[in-house]
């Protein structure tokens, strides 16, 4: 089977989009694993495709991890969602709705940027003490459309990403799903700076946007620092991330902005 892509990225998270809309693709784990393959394929942190929405939306976002999973949500692969249909259209719509498992998401675009509108946060979880690679840590969690566990740390360049974020991932205190892990350090009061250990690519990604997302919040939770937030990332992005709190800890209007940029676009045999 010959199957048409477009490769994009968003803040050096880089995904495989395909356009799924007449439902011919049913595409297996291994394929989808294979696509993201950076050696035998094209090489990807996840893939998307657009299909019909079935809930009152416009369209509907799948997601899959490299690993070939299925997850629920991905931030800055809603970005590149959202630009990615309206280049199908275009480039004439100036906001969109789209289904995912977490829930609806609205995407405005501006000049080559995309706004998120993302899944109301929850399951937030302050200072927990746990044990991690023969070390006591203190993680936050939350649920952003995905879970997150958090780790400030004041030296982010020697933090042991994939030894640490392992072993939070498959904590038994994230069981039985596991979870993601970031780790962040304070720049400024209302800017960090993150790293970030994606469950399904099982490894260090250059960003990601429900983690940028749940290390904002966190940040917010710990200072009271005021939305919006400024997310570095190791990509070299730096995002911003909006949020209201009408009640404490209670978000509305969480939103994430920032690039989603086309790479190039092929075809390739399965």
């Amino acid at each position: 089977m010959t199957l048409q892509f477009t490769k994009m990225n968003g803040a050096g998270n880089d995904f495989v989009m395909l356009d799924n809309r007449d439902l011919k693709l049913a595409l297996t784990k291994e394929q989808i694993e294979k696509l993201c393959d950076r050696h035998r394929g094209i090489g990807a942190d996840g893939l998307l495709c657009v299909e019909p929405a079935t809930e009152g939306g416009d369209f509907k976002m799948r997601y899959y991890n490299a690993d070939g999973g299925e997850a629920e949500m991905c931030g800055n692969g809603a970005r590149c969602f959202g630009r990615f249909v309206n280049h199908l259209h275009g480039d004439t719509l100036t906001k969109i709705r789209f289904e995912t498992l977490a829930g609806m998401i609205s995407a405005e675009f501006e000049a080559g940027q995309v706004r998120i509108n993302m899944s109301a946060p929850h399951s937030l979880k302050l200072a927990q003490t746990l044990p991690v690679a023969g070390t006591d840590l203190t993680v936050h969690s939350v649920n952003t459309g995905v879970p997150h566990a958090v780790v400030f740390v004041e030296d982010l360049d020697n933090v042991p990403v994939r030894e640490w974020g392992a072993g939070l991932r498959y904590h038994e205190a994230f069981k039985p799903k596991g979870t993601n892990a970031n780790f962040a350090k304070v720049l400024a009061p209302g800017s960090i700076a993150i790293r970030t250990y994606e469950r399904g690519v099982e490894d260090e990604t250059l960003a990601c946007g429900t983690g940028m997302v749940a290390c904002a919040l966190i940040h917010h939770e710990l200072t009271g620092s005021p939305s919006p937030v400024s997310v570095l990332v190791k990509g070299g992005d730096t995002l911003k991330v909006g949020f209201e709190e009408p009640n404490k800890s209670d978000y509305t209007n969480v939103t994430l902005f920032g690039p989603a940029d086309f790479v190039f676009q092929g075809t390739v045999q399965l």
